[in-house]
């Protein structure tokens, strides 16, 4: 996900977005466990996105205040 589409999304977004990247990674933790995982290098760009939504909420609300 590029960092243009996500400054593109609202507060609301990005705090559903977020939940639904955990979401995918506790999913993907859960396969790598039972050896089922098709891409592991999909756990690091998941994180990667995780960090990139909490950064750009973190400035929007900073903007907000």
């Amino acid at each position: 996900m590029k960092p243009s589409e996500i400054k593109a999304m609202t507060v609301d977004e990005l705090t559903q977005k977020e939940y639904d990247l955990r979401k995918e990674l506790f999913n993907l933790r859960f396969q790598q466990a039972t050896g089922e995982i098709e891409n592991p290098m999909r756990i690091r760009t998941v994180r990667k996105n995780i960090a990139r939504v909490l950064t750009i909420r973190s400035e929007k609300l900073k903007v907000k205040s």
